[in-house]
C-alpha cells in the first residue's frame, strides 16, 4: 500500500511539472541538434588578414609543425619538375639498303639514261653515306616542344643512352642537309635528288608519350608539400608585427593544422561537451527571454516549438555550408529569421532569436568578428523595417537594406584590414545579392509554417480582413446588423490597438469574425430586428440567455468549418468573458427571487491578451451606445468610463496583461472614436 501510495505521488509530481520537462527536453534536444552538425575539426581562434598587423598577443608554436608551402611555391617547383625531368624515345632498325635502291629506282625514272649513267654512283654514295649519318644520330619527325639543352633518354634495344633533344636530326634541318650532300651534283639533278630522298625518309626515333608522363609523375610525387619545421614554443609572431610573407605562410599552416587535426577521444569528449554547454546555455537564455517577456508565448509548446526550429534550421543550414565550403556563408539568408519571428509575434523577440542565432554561429564561421558586426546591424535594419510585411513594397524594402548593410559593412571591413579597396572580392558582393534573393523566399516559407504549426500571420491576417471573403459575405447576408456592428467594433478596436502598440490587424481581424455565431439566430439579437418584433418576448429568461450565450459556442464551430486560425477563434471565445447576460438574469430575478447565476454567465475564458480585452471592451461599448436615445460628448464618456470600470471591477482583464495607463488611454481613444462616429460637434449659443 505505502508503494503504490509512493508511486502515484511521483506520477503526480510529474504530471505537475509536466510543461517544465517539455521545454526542458526541447532545449536538450535543439543543442544536441545544433551542435551535431557543427563542423568536427577545430578553428584557429585568431582572425587575421594579409598585410595587417597582428592585433593579439606574441603567438608561440603551440606543437611542432611543418611550414606548408604555399599554391605559388608549390605551382613553380611542379613546373620545375616537369621542366627538368627527361622525355624518353626509342630507337626502331630501319632498312637503309631497301631505301637506297628505292631512292635509285626513283631518280633513275625521273631523269635521263645519259645523266643517270653519269651521275648514279656519285649521288648513291652520297646518300648512303648520308643516312648511316642521320640513323646513327637518329631521326625525330614527331617534333616536341623541348629546348635544345632539354635531356633525354633514348633507349636501343636495352642500352639507354642519356642525350639532349638538340642532339636529334629533326625535319627542319633535312632539306638543309640533303643541299649540302648532294652539292656537288649536277644542279638540273639536284632538286630531284633532294625531293626524292625526302619523299623516302623514314623517323627511326620515336617518343615514349606513356613512360615519359610516368617519369614525370614520379619526379611530382617527389614534392614535398612542407618545407622547414617550427619547433614547439618557438615564436611565430609578435603582437604589431605585420601579417606577410614567411609569417603569413606559418599562420596559414597552423591554422590548417587545427582544422585537419585528429583528437583524442578524451580531447573530443571534453570539446563536444564545452559545445554543448554553451550553446544549451545560449537556448535557455531565449527561454528565459520568452518566459519574463512573452510569457503568453512561454505557455504555448507550439508557439515555442516554432521558434526553436527555426533557430535550429538556420543554425544547422550555415553549419551545413560552412563544412562545404566557408565562402558561401553570407548565401545564407540569416537575417529571414527576425522577419518569420516578426511577421507571427513581434520585432523584440525577432530581434533576440537573431541575436542567439549568431552567437550560436560565431563558434563555427571564419572571421567571426566581421560574421557577427554584418549580421547584427542586417538583424537591427530587418527588425527597424517597416512591420507590414505582408506589403510587397516593404519586403523589398527591407531587402535592399539587408543587402546595402552588408555592402557597406564589408566596404569598412576591407578598408580597415587592407588599407584601402583596390583589390577586394566581389564574388563577397555577389553572395550579399544572393542572400538578399533568398530572402525573398520568405512569403511561401511563411505559408509553410502557417500550414504546419496552424499559426497565423500578418500576411494572412491581411487576407482574412477582407470583408468579401465568402464567411463575412455569408455574415452580410444572414445577419446585416451584426456584420455592420463588427465593423464598427473592428474600426473602435484596431484604433485602440494603435493607441497602446498592440497587434491591430490582429485585433481587426478578430472583431470582424467575433459574432459569427449570431448567424444560427440572427432574429434574437437586437441589431437585426428591423421589424419591432423580439422572439424574447415568447420565451423564459434562462432560455433567451442560453441563446444568447451559445452564439460563443456556435462561433467556435463555425470559425473551425472555415478553418479560420486558432488566434481568431480565441477572439469568438473571450470576447463575453466569464460575464453575466445582465438582461435576462435581472429579467429572471424580477419573475423568481431564486436564480441560479452560472445558467446567464457565459463559458469565459476571459481574455488573456491586450489584443483580446480591446475587443471585448470596444464591442461592449459600440453595443451599448445604440442605447444611448440623445448621443453627446458627455453621456459618450459616461458610457465608456461605467463599462470599462464594470469590467475591471469583475476581473475580466486579469489575465490580459495589460496595464492602468493602456486602459486610460483606450478610454480616450474610444471617447473621440463614438464622438466622431455620431458626427458630434460642438454646440454653439445663439
Amino acid at each position: 500500500m505505502l508503494l503504490f501510495c509512493t508511486m502515484n505521488s511521483s506520477k503526480n509530481k510529474l504530471y505537475r511539472h509536466q510543461d517544465i520537462i517539455v521545454k526542458i527536453l526541447l532545449i536538450t534536444f535543439c543543442t544536441a541538434v545544433t551542435v551535431y552538425f557543427f563542423p568536427k575539426s577545430d578553428r584557429f581562434k585568431y582572425d587575421y588578414a594579409q598585410g595587417e598587423p597582428w592585433e593579439y598577443e606574441t603567438l608561440y608554436a603551440p606543437f611542432s609543425f611543418a611550414i606548408l608551402k604555399g599554391e605559388k611555391e608549390l605551382e613553380s617547383e611542379k613546373l620545375q619538375a616537369i621542366e627538368q625531368t627527361p622525355r624518353h624515345f626509342y630507337s626502331k632498325d630501319l632498312n637503309s639498303k631497301e631505301l637506297l635502291r628505292n631512292f635509285d629506282e626513283s631518280v633513275k625514272s625521273a631523269i635521263s639514261d645519259s645523266l643517270y649513267k653519269a651521275s648514279s654512283r656519285k649521288y648513291m654514295i652520297a646518300a648512303k653515306s648520308y643516312l648511316q649519318q642521320l640513323y646513327t644520330s637518329g631521326y625525330l619527325e614527331d617534333l616536341q616542344n623541348l629546348k635544345d639543352t632539354h635531356p633525354i633518354v633514348l633507349k636501343k634495344g636495352d642500352e639507354l643512352t642519356q642525350l639532349t633533344y638538340g642532339e636529334l636530326i629533326l625535319p627542319t634541318e633535312l632539306q638543309q642537309d640533303l643541299r649540302k650532300v648532294f652539292a656537288d651534283s649536277p644542279r638540273e639533278l639536284r632538286p630531284i635528288l633532294i625531293r626524292r630522298l625526302l619523299v623516302l625518309m623514314q623517323p627511326n626515333i620515336f617518343y615514349d608519350q606513356q613512360l615519359t608522363d610516368l617519369n614525370i609523375q614520379s619526379e611530382m610525387d617527389k614534392i614535398l608539400p612542407t618545407r622547414g619545421l617550427i619547433a614547439q614554443n618557438a615564436r611565430i609572431i609578435a603582437q604589431g608585427e605585420i601579417v606577410e610573407g614567411d609569417k603569413l605562410q606559418i599562420l596559414n599552416t597552423l591554422n590548417n593544422t587545427y582544422e585537419s587535426q585528429t583528437w583524442s577521444d578524451s580531447q573530443y569528449n571534453w570539446k563536444l561537451t564545452g559545445y554543448l554547454v554553451l550553446v544549451g546555455m545560449a537556448l535557455t537564455m531565449l527561454m528565459l527571454f520568452i518566459y519574463k517577456y512573452r510569457y503568453e508565448v512561454y505557455n504555448s509548446n507550439k508557439k515555442l516549438l516554432f521558434i526553436y526550429f527555426n533557430l535550429c534550421l538556420f543554425v544547422v543550414l550555415t553549419a551545413t555550408v560552412v563544412k562545404l565550403d566557408a565562402d558561401f556563408v553570407y548565401i545564407v539568408p540569416v537575417c529571414m529569421v527576425p522577419l518569420i519571428i516578426k511577421a507571427f509575434f513581434d520585432a523584440r523577440l525577432g530581434l533576440f532569436t537573431h541575436v542567439i542565432i549568431i552567437f550560436i554561429l560565431s563558434f563555427v564561421v571564419p572571421y567571426s568578428n566581421e560574421y557577427l558586426f554584418l549580421q547584427m546591424m542586417a538583424g537591427i535594419v530587418t527588425i527597424l523595417s517597416g512591420k507590414e510585411i505582408y506589403k510587397r513594397a516593404n519586403l523589398f524594402i527591407t531587402v535592399g537594406q539587408i543587402v546595402t548593410v552588408y555592402f557597406i559593412s564589408y566596404f569598412a571591413f576591407y578598408a580597415v584590414y587592407q588599407g584601402g579597396v583596390i583589390g577586394w572580392e566581389w564574388n563577397r558582393v555577389i553572395y550579399f545579392i544572393l542572400c538578399g534573393l533568398a530572402m525573398l523566399f520568405v512569403w511561401p516559407l511563411i505559408y509553410v509554417f502557417e500550414k504546419v504549426f496552424n499559426m497565423v500571420s500578418d500576411v494572412s491576417l491581411l487576407e482574412l480582413s477582407d470583408t468579401n471573403s465568402k464567411l463575412l459575405k455569408e455574415l452580410s447576408n444572414k445577419a446585416p446588423g451584426t456584420f455592420h456592428h463588427s465593423l464598427n467594433v473592428a474600426n473602435i478596436a484596431e484604433t485602440a490597438a494603435n493607441e497602446i502598440g498592440a497587434n491591430s490587424m490582429l485585433v481587426r481581424v478578430g472583431a470582424l469574425y467575433h459574432d459569427i455565431g449570431k448567424m444560427a439566430n440572427p432574429t434574437y439579437f437586437t441589431e437585426n430586428q428591423g421589424n419591432g418584433i423580439n422572439p424574447h418576448d415568447d420565451l423564459d429568461p434562462e432560455e433567451s440567455a442560453q441563446i444568447i450565450i451559445d452564439h460563443i459556442i456556435n462561433g467556435i464551430e463555425t470559425a473551425k468549418k472555415y478553418n479560420l486560425p486558432d488566434r481568431i477563434i480565441d477572439f469568438i471565445r473571450t470576447h463575453h468573458g466569464d460575464s453575466l447576460v445582465y438582461y435576462f438574469y435581472k429579467k429572471a430575478q424580477e419573475e423568481n427571487q431564486e436564480v441560479d447565476e452560472s445558467l446567464f454567465r457565459y463559458p469565459g475564458p476571459r481574455p488573456y491578451s491586450p489584443e483580446t480585452a480591446i475587443l471585448m471592451i470596444a464591442d461592449s461599448v459600440e453595443a451599448a451606445s445604440k442605447s444611448l436615445k440623445a448621443p453627446s460628448s458627455v453621456a459618450i464618456d459616461k458610457l465608456v468610463e461605467s463599462i470599462i470600470n464594470s469590467q475591471m471591477a469583475a476581473g475580466q482583464f486579469l489575465n490580459a496583461d495589460i496595464t492602468f495607463k493602456q486602459l486610460e488611454s483606450i478610454k480616450t481613444v474610444i471617447k473621440k472614436k463614438l464622438a466622431s462616429m455620431y458626427h458630434l460637434r460642438i454646440e454653439y449659443p445663439e
